[in-house]
């Protein structure tokens, strides 16, 4: 989920310092789109027999103004200048394990005589830590385990290149990474998921990142091609690796689970190298929001206390009235009944056609599929089951060739992490991942709730979800990076909530294609609501309207003409979905819901407890209603469904009112006064 980089030119090469430092500075940068939380870097010094590792809290492009930062890169670049190699490697950090203001958490990892920098994910770090009692742990970060196993296994074997590939034979989850042993004249780096790619000469010049968008600015930036026609991008496929051979500076390539590798040439060094830490301290990391995951809570004696403010009035709501067909109740906007009871939205209902449109067009996928093993389409992965599901579907039944991207805009749980882990692992597939300023996110989200909290609205509260909007602005900018013609999208019609427009006074609109499309006419409504409700509450005025706004040109306004939506060409099946990712991908749920719906998304647990706490139902009612009218499940199952999973769910709710830095019980506390809507019928 992170960023990896690196920079290495031969010794007594022509490039000019200045070609090298601008180089240098501009990998690392393109690299920060895929975290922001913290960085560092490492610069090996042939000469000294040192490796001096850089690292701290801030985002890389922050780093690399600091003054020991460039005063380390500008003695490497001196050493180059006199006949020496450059040997530079980096890490640009979006926090999943490992609380980031600790700074052994932070990357390049340091593990004995090993150093490594890791993009993705090990999702059975525990376990292995476990399986391996004789190894100590040090840190909460989950690389440590990887080096750990790949140093043992150097000792057990005394070949460097069959303990990497001993360890990964362990490790669930995904990883692409680049690893220094202190002892060893050689620089490796490996991917189970193909997230690395290569700009190289075969000669003199080698560059590394993360994505190919990355190494294609670099390549067109710099001009290149006008340089020689030798220079070439390569992909890491899944289960490949490169080594680089200091000695001779030659590039070899091998396969992780193939013995037969014996043309990788392995140098131990005669001496021992040092390993210097330089520790940079941000002047803004006090002040800096944590960024949290659920597993950093933990329940202490204020659970009993906090958990117990949460309502949950299960007696006033279940005696809702409520449509005799559907489960949705009388406070429900735009709602009424006919004689039979039966509601509105029941009787306009258009059963959505859930057969397997692909069984009568076997060849519908032929027009996008790729036959020379480039990705023939995007995938948005969220890490929630639907998206999961798809994925395992394209590749396995359909057997496309997707690239992944996921969008996190600071609210994408590390469950949600970790299942992407699963999924991207074991199927071998790249994530992309475009980080926004997960901080910058949070402070705006925190300005949204403040706001709202002082004058509630119910029509108001998806402008606490409104930062993740951008989503649709990166799928038309990745469909062009990634070459794919075709963006294929895991939302389907159950998912339906036309309630969060009523509240703003939009009436039902029965005929729309997508789910979450309006017409002009409702469009400029919308406009007109949120705008009165900016004019009496002057608090929404603050630094993200901004961001909304360009959120909601970008929702509403942008094409999606060449998106796909699977489910409207696939059967939807729950039992079938949660069978496939449970049983085959081992594919995590949430400790605080039997629901293994929007598990992974940070805000659901909040505003689905407002809208259930004041309007008496939430997103699950409309969604259980549809699953009913389309004969998935009976009325009675879903009433069953619906007043277990409305039960507050504290931990995601202590999350992300954390995560955002609003305090639990005054946050509550205030939402549990809002004047309740079933009580006013």
């Amino acid at each position: 989920m992170c960023g990896i980089f690196g920079v290495f030119i031969r010794e007594n090469c022509a490039y000019k310092p200045e070609f090298i430092r601008k180089l240098i500075y501009d990998v690392a940068k393109f690299s920060e789109i895929r975290g922001k939380d913290s960085s560092g870097i490492v610069l090996r010094d042939r000469n000294a027999e040192m490796f001096k590792v850089i690292k701290g809290p801030l985002s890389i492009s922050r780093l690399l103004t600091k003054p020991e930062v460039k005063l380390e890169i500008e003695k490497a670049l001196c050493k180059y200048e006199n006949g020496d190699q450059l040997a530079v490697i980096g890490h640009s950090r979006l926090v999943t394990n490992g609380n980031q203001l600790l700074n052994e958490n932070n990357q390049p990892v340091i593990k004995n005589d090993i150093i490594g920098i890791h993009n993705g994910i090990i999702v059975n770090v525990d376990e292995l830590w476990m399986k391996y009692p004789n190894l100590t742990r040090q840190f909460e970060i989950d690389t440590e385990i990887l080096l750990a196993l790949i140093e043992l296994n150097v000792y057990k074997n005394k070949n460097l290149l069959k303990a990497i590939q001993s360890a990964l034979k362990n490790i669930k989850g995904t990883l692409s990474i680049g690893v220094f042993l202190k002892n060893y004249n050689n620089f490796f780096a490996f991917s189970n998921n193909g997230s690395l790619y290569l700009l190289t000469n075969n000669f003199d010049f080698l560059v590394f990142a993360s994505e190919r968008n990355i190494i294609e600015k670099i390549f067109n930036k710099f001009k290149l091609s006008q340089i020689s026609q030798n220079y070439l991008i390569y992909k890491i496929f899944p289960n490949q690796g490169v080594a680089l051979d200091f000695k001779t500076f030659q590039i070899k390539y091998f396969q992780l689970y193939n013995s037969n590798n014996e043309n990788i040439f392995l140098n131990k060094n005669n001496s021992k190298y040092k390993i210097e830490t330089i520790s940079i301290i941000d002047e803004n990391t006090l002040q800096r929001p944590l960024v949290l995951n659920m597993n950093d809570l933990t329940l202490n004696f204020n659970f009993l206390t906090e958990a117990s403010i949460l309502e949950y009035n299960f007696k006033e709501i279940s005696a809702l009235k409520r449509c005799k067909t559907c489960l949705l109740p009388e406070t429900f906007p735009y709602i009424s009944f006919d004689s039979k009871g039966t509601c509105n939205i029941c009787n306009n209902y258009k059963p959505k056609n859930q057969s397997n449109i692909l069984y009568d067009n076997p060849d519908i996928f032929t027009k996008w599929r790729k036959t020379d093993g480039k990705p023939d389409c995007l995938v948005p992965f969220s890490g929630g089951r639907d998206s999961s599901y798809m994925l395992h579907y394209l590749v396995n039944e359909l057997h496309l060739n997707p690239i992944t991207f996921t969008y996190d805009w600071g609210m994408v749980t590390d469950l949600a992490r970790r299942n992407i882990a699963r999924l991207c692992g074991k199927l071998g597939i790249e994530n992309i991942v475009v980080s926004a300023d997960i901080r910058l996110k949070r402070e705006n989200i925190k300005k949204n709730v403040t706001a709202w909290l002082k004058n509630p609205s119910l029509g108001m509260i998806p402008l606490f979800m409104v930062g993740d909007k951008l989503f649709f602005y990166y799928i038309n900018k990745l469909l062009r990076e990634t070459q794919t013609n075709v963006c294929f999208t895991g939302s389907n019609s159950l998912e339906n909530t036309d309630f969060k427009t009523g509240f703003s006074g939009i009436a039902i609109d029965y005929n729309k294609k997508i789910i979450d499309s309006l017409n002009f006419t409702n469009k400029i409504l919308l406009l007109k609501y949120i705008s009165k409700n900016v004019f009496i509450n002057r608090s929404y005025l603050n630094s993200s309207i901004y961001d909304s706004f360009i959120s909601f040109l970008s929702r509403y306004f942008l094409s999606r003409k060449n998106i796909v939506y699977f489910f409207g060409l696939v059967e939807w099946n729950e039992k079938v979905i949660e069978d496939v990712l449970i049983n085959q991908y081992e594919w995590e749920l949430a400790s605080d819901t039997k629901s293994s719906w929007r598990i992974g998304d940070g805000t659901v647990g909040f505003y689905n407890y407002i809208y259930y706490t004041v309007a008496g139902f939430s997103e699950i009612e409309t969604f259980r209603s549809n699953q009913i009218r389309e004969g998935h499940i009976s009325r009675d199952e879903g009433l069953s469904k619906i007043f277990e999973e409305n039960k507050p769910r504290y931990e995601s709710i202590k999350w992300y009112l954390e995560t955002i830095g609003l305090d639990f019980v005054s946050t509550i506390k205030t939402i549990n006064n809002i004047p309740k809507l079933y009580r006013y019928l």
